[in-house]
C-alpha cells in the first residue's frame, strides 16, 4: 500500500515558529511528520529554511500565502517555493471584505491567471475554504462552488478543510469525492461535539476522520496536512495526540 505523507501546518504551531523557528522544525520531525504546510518562514530566508528541512529530513508539503502577496510578489513567491521544493501555493484565507460577490468574482479572474502561471512553473495554486465559502451566492451556488466551476481544473485546485465544512452542515466526504480531480491536499482537523464546536486533536473529535482518510486516499491525494487553530492543551501535545492517532489507525501514514 502506498504511503501518503502528512505534514503539520505550522499556524498550528505559530506562537513556538516566533520563538525557535528551527526548534519546532525539529521536533515535528521527532513526532513523526513527514514534512510542514507553511505559513511564513519565522523571518527566515527561503535558503535558510530549506537548510533546516534537509538537516531534519522533512519535506515542504505546501505554502500558505496570503492573497495579497500572490496579487502584488507572485514572482518572488514561486520563486521561494521553488527553493523549498514545495509544489503547492495555498490561498488560506479572505478577510471580511473581500466575501462580497463582486470580490470573489474579482478572486477568480485572479486566480485563474495566477494559477496559469504557477503551473507553467510547474507550482500548482491552490484554495483553502472556511465556513463562509459555503454562503449562497445569488445564482444559488455557494462561494467555493463558484470558485471551482468557474476557474479551469488546470489552474485552480482545492485543499478542503473537513472542520470548516462540516462546520458549514456539508458532507466533506461529498465534496472530496465531487471534485476529486482537483483536490491534491486535505486538512485534517476535528471538532468537539458540544455546542460550542471548538477545534479538537484528530479521533476525539465528531468529525470521522478514518472516512476522511479513506475518501483521500480513494482519489489519490498528494498529502495529508494536520492543523489545529486553537488548542486547550498546548499546540505540541495537541498535534502528538493527532499524531499518535493517524499512527494507531493508519500506520500506512504515519510510518516515518
Amino acid at each position: 500500500m502506498s504511503k501518503i505523507p502528512v505534514s503539520i501546518q505550522l499556524y498550528t504551531l505559530r506562537e513556538a515558529c516566533e520563538q525557535d523557528f528551527a526548534g519546532t522544525l525539529k521536533k515535528v520531525a521527532e513526532l513523526g511528520f513527514d514534512g510542514v504546510e507553511f505559513a511564513g518562514f519565522g523571518g527566515l530566508t527561503a535558503q535558510d529554511v530549506k537548510r533546516l528541512l534537509d538537516e531534519y529530513q522533512l519535506q515542504a508539503s505546501s505554502s500558505h500565502v496570503p492573497l495579497d502577496q500572490l496579487q502584488n510578489n507572485l514572482d518572488q513567491v514561486i520563486e521561494e517555493q521553488k527553493i523549498l521544493g514545495s509544489k503547492y501555493i495555498v490561498i488560506p484565507y479572505l478577510g471580511d471584505d473581500q466575501r462580497d460577490e463582486a470580490s470573489y468574482r474579482s478572486l477568480i479572474s485572479f486566480i485563474e491567471e495566477a494559477g496559469e502561471k504557477c503551473r507553467k512553473e510547474g507550482l500548482t495554486l491552490c484554495y483553502h475554504n472556511h465556513d463562509f465559502e459555503l454562503e449562497r451566492l445569488s445564482d444559488g451556488r455557494t462561494a467555493l462552488e463558484t470558485i471551482l466551476e468557474d476557474t479551469s481544473a488546470e489552474n485552480v485546485k482545492a485543499e478542503f478543510d473537513v472542520y470548516w465544512l462540516q462546520k458549514a452542515d456539508h458532507d466533506p466526504i461529498e465534496w472530496i469525492h465531487r471534485f476529486k480531480d482537483r483536490t491534491p491536499l486535505l486538512h485534517l482537523k476535528d471538532m468537539t461535539v458540544d455546542d460550542e464546536k471548538f477545534f479538537a486533536e484528530l479521533g476525539t473529535g465528531g468529525v470521522d476522520i478514518d472516512a476522511v482518510i479513506e475518501a483521500g486516499r480513494d482519489i489519490g491525494v498528494d498529502w495529508f496536512v494536520v492543523e489545529q487553530d486553537a488548542t486547550r492543551k498546548t499546540p505540541f501535545e495537541s498535534i502528538e495526540i493527532s499524531m499518535d492517532y493517524l499512527k494507531a489507525r493508519f500506520p500506512h501514514l504515519a510510518n516515518k
